[in-house]
């Protein structure tokens, strides 16, 4: 599955209020709440924090993927969002998160879920994307990131 195809307008957030992971958390699934793409709230915020007691999902350098699966999630989706002040998220290298992509899977396939994980990585390791991605002043301009130079978002 490709990023473009679970990610949208409505399900970024440019400018999080979130000061915190837990925030971070709640605001994004809020987004996946609102734009119908979560219908069980708590069974969402029990996947992401399920997995965030193994190991931090603040991977360093800015970024943070929290992601988990749960039997509530009908179909791999995903949210993101970007804070200029950055949040507090106990990552790896000790700094704060200015990028968050929340992805949330269904439990018996895996698949769409590392592909979608290893294309959030690949995006990041481009010359600059970091910097595009995160001074993005829209959702619009976000989702352009992920596209070929001559293609727009719908």
């Amino acid at each position: 599955m490709k990023l473009l195809e679970i990610l949208d307008p409505g399900v970024i957030k440019v400018g999080m209020e979130a000061l915190d992971k837990e925030e971070a958390f709640e605001e994004l699934i809020d987004l996946l709440v609102k734009a119908g793409k979560v219908k069980h709230r708590q069974g969402a915020l029990d996947a992401i924090y399920a997995r965030e007691e193994m190991r931090s999902t603040g991977i360093g350098r800015g970024v943070a993927i929290p992601h988990g699966k749960h039997e509530s999630i009908e179909q791999l989706t995903a949210a993101a969002g970007t804070s200029k002040d950055g949040i507090e998220f106990e990552s790896i290298d000790g700094k704060p998160v200015h990028l968050v992509f929340l992805v949330l899977a269904e439990v018996n396939n895996p698949g769409p879920h590392l592909q979608t994980l290893s294309e959030i990585a690949t995006c990041l390791n481009q010359p600059g994307a970091y910097d595009r991605l995160v001074n993005a002043k829209t959702p619009e301009e976000f989702l352009k990131q992920f596209l070929p130079a001559d293609e727009e978002v719908l």
